[in-house]
């Protein structure tokens, strides 16, 4: 039962689709209508600018951490639940059911979910991130890398193993959901990263 609840829990945090409720809020625009049509930060931050691409990062990371507060507090301390929390808020986040199970790749919430139970492997990938992006100008490349590079991170400092196949899983997750993104870097037509200034006149 503690399982089930925690899954539950964690879905439906996740599913949270903290880049479509802020940015309809702040700004007044469907952030799915424009862009990549994403609704993650990356998106975000090409359409409207830093500043909101900041606020969605921090609820999309922050709502994975609060699934595992609330089900390690009420639920259960055990791992095992907490682990399943963190993959279904991964998974809510990826496939909402808010929005038809449609989401986003699921780097901010994989990299909350790290954060609670490896922060130092959290900082090694976020580490990863930054300098793949400042170099290439690529944020999928720098997802990509990073989330190849996190399971490696938590063997080498040790975390037990269940801890390391977790991270492993996410890190899948975050490559197979960058798999159009892996076509165009291919093909060299992916998109780099440059801010957004959408203006009231653009929101007409």
């Amino acid at each position: 039962m503690s399982v089930l609840l925690a899954a539950l829990i964690g879905y439906f945090m996740g599913s949270i689709p903290c880049g479509l409720v802020f940015v309809k809020a702040i700004c007044g625009i469907d952030i799915r209508q424009y862009g990549s049509h994403n609704i993650g930060t990356t998106n975000v931050f090409r359409t409207v600018g830093a500043r909101m691409a900041s606020l969605v990062l921090l609820g999309d990371l922050g709502k994975g951490i609060v699934a595992l507060v609330l089900v390690s507090r009420f639920v259960s301390a055990d791992l095992w639940p907490q682990l399943i929390c963190a993959a279904t808020a991964i998974l809510g986040h990826s496939f909402s059911c808010f929005l038809h199970f449609k989401g986003g790749r699921g780097v901010a919430t994989g990299l909350g979910v790290l954060l609670y139970f490896m922060p130092d492997v959290s900082v090694f990938a976020l580490t990863v991130w930054l300098a793949i992006v400042f170099v290439t100008r690529y944020v999928s490349l720098g997802s990509i890398v990073a989330a190849f590079c996190a399971p490696l991170g938590a063997y080498y400092l040790g975390y037990d193993l269940s801890l390391v196949i977790f991270t492993a899983i996410i890190a899948a997750v975050v490559i197979v959901r960058h798999y159009e993104n892996m076509v165009r870097l291919f093909h060299g037509t992916e998109n780099k990263i440059r801010e957004g200034h959408l203006s009231l006149k653009d929101k007409k």
